[in-house]
């Protein structure tokens, strides 16, 4: 499970960069009840934060890169930012955005795999990541979808120290691996990744990509106010079992995420 005691290597802050903040924020709001608070000093709304219950979520910010699509990037825990950085390159990964500081608050970086999916590293200062985990309208997991899971395992193996598990998909249809911070047990796990051949990844032209999974009290309700408010569904809602009943689901930017009302018991 994912907890805000955030090891390295545990997912601890996400943000979305889409061409139009105030309609994400309106879509979000309704879907998952959040709230959203523009930065001080940002009167055009070009970015701010999503709070849950008065705790914050995520992040929300104008998309500013030319040629890249409306998407959620998930950031890692690490100690050193710059060290990450030469595991990344060491392992044949690329820097798109190289380390630097954000005041008091903490030190970031972007980056790209080997295959094309991308992640970033967040080295905590006053600011640890988000306030609010694996509870309704939050983060409780996080996957990943690639062409390549072996080189994908070996990649963040040496970037984060991951440990990983396999487990065979439902019907046969494939492997899932799950995925725990370095030294911790397996109770931890912060998400998985899955091969797919590139034809399933069309939103991002065949190449490997990142999402969150966001849990919610009722999936189908959730869906509804997806597909109501200007969103799709890609998959779903369908009852995995042992873990709950989900759907993979695009905003109206098309930026991709997942619904999971978790398996009770």
């Amino acid at each position: 499970m994912i907890t805000t005691n955030f090891a390295p290597g545990s997912p601890c802050w996400l943000d979305l960069g889409t061409p139009d903040v105030g309609a994400a924020a309106a879509f979000y709001g309704t879907v998952l009840g959040w709230e959203y608070e523009s930065m001080e000093g940002a009167q055009d709304m070009e970015g701010g934060m999503f709070r849950k219950d008065g705790k914050v979520v995520a992040g929300l910010g104008k998309l500013t890169e030319e040629g890249a699509r409306p998407a959620w990037m998930i950031y890692y825990s690490v100690t050193d930012a710059d060290a990450t950085t030469r595991a990344v390159e060491s392992a044949g990964g690329t820097v798109r955005v190289a380390p630097r500081d954000l005041g008091e608050w903490g030190r970031m970086a972007q980056y790209t795999d080997p295959l094309g999916g991308q992640f970033a590293a967040w080295q905590p200062g006053k600011d640890t990541g988000v306030e609010l985990v694996d509870e309704p309208g939050s983060l409780s997991w996080t996957e990943l979808y690639t062409t390549a899971a072996e080189a994908a395992k070996e990649f963040y193996g040496g970037v984060f120290g991951w440990q990983y598990s396999d487990t065979a998909m439902p019907g046969g249809e494939g492997t899932y691996t799950l995925i725990t911070p370095a030294g911790l047990p397996e109770e931890r796990v912060h998400g998985g990744l899955m091969e797919l051949p590139a034809e399933h990844l069309a939103l991002t032209d065949g190449r490997p990509y990142w999402h969150p999974v966001f849990a919610v009290t009722d999936c189908d309700a959730a869906v509804a106010r997806v597909t109501e408010n200007g969103g799709s569904v890609q998959m779903g809602p369908v009852d995995a079992e042992g873990v709950g009943r989900l759907a993979v689901c695009l905003d109206p930017a098309n930026a991709d995420f997942v619904l999971l009302a978790p398996a009770r018991g």
